[in-house]
């Protein structure tokens, strides 16, 4: 004889209910949904990864302008006073020359020499000097007989003026000023006409 019963009591349960014989709750998840972490987390994560290598490439560009940055002001320091190096050691040597001028004229013999001969000998100096500066580009500031220019000229004493034309302007230049290509270098010392 079958035992038909049993197939009765298995026929009997729901094949969607737990082993009670009570339906799962209609908000749980049933199936392999269950087992995987809600769809939006992948994303979230995703995005979180995709965020976090931007980040890191920017701050390894970052990091790498700063450094080309800063071996740039470097270079340029270093160039900058490579010129100015060179630009001293050009004009000191065309001021040995002048020197070499004087050593030779300080060497004179006295007994032999005559006081024209000295001053021929100072006089060539001088203009060697001179010849020497303004080709480095020193440029001599003579202002005498032109209105007062506070930017250049120094006024050393007040001249009183005997018209109003004189108001102002330069009356004797006691010590010529000089600019290096449009920098001051000394501003003249001078006497400016003024009123009574």
């Amino acid at each position: 004889m079958t035992e038909p019963a049993a197939e009765n009591e298995n026929s009997d349960v729901p094949a969607d209910s737990t082993p009670d014989g009570e339906a799962p709750p209609a908000d749980e998840p049933v199936g392999p949904e269950s087992q995987s972490a809600a769809p939006g987390n992948d994303a979230d994560q995703t995005e979180v990864v995709e965020l976090r290598e931007e980040f890191e490439t920017l701050n390894d560009r970052h990091l790498r302008l700063v450094a080309e940055f800063n071996n740039f002001k470097r270079r340029s320091e270093q160039e900058r006073q490579a010129v100015w190096g060179r630009a001293q050691a050009d004009l000191v040597g065309k001021l040995v020359d002048v020197l070499d001028d004087l050593q030779r004229v300080a060497e004179l013999d006295l007994s032999n020499a005559t006081v024209e001969a000295i001053m021929e000998g100072i006089d060539l100096v001088e203009r060697k000097f001179v010849r020497s500066l303004s080709d480095a580009g020193v440029e001599t500031i003579v202002p005498e007989g032109v209105t007062f220019d506070p930017e250049v000229m120094e006024a050393m004493m007040r001249v009183p003026a005997e018209s109003d034309e004189q108001m102002d302007q330069v009356a004797q230049v006691f010590q010529k000023g000089y600019a290096l290509k449009g920098q001051l270098i000394r501003p003249a010392r001078v006497s400016v006409f003024t009123q009574n």
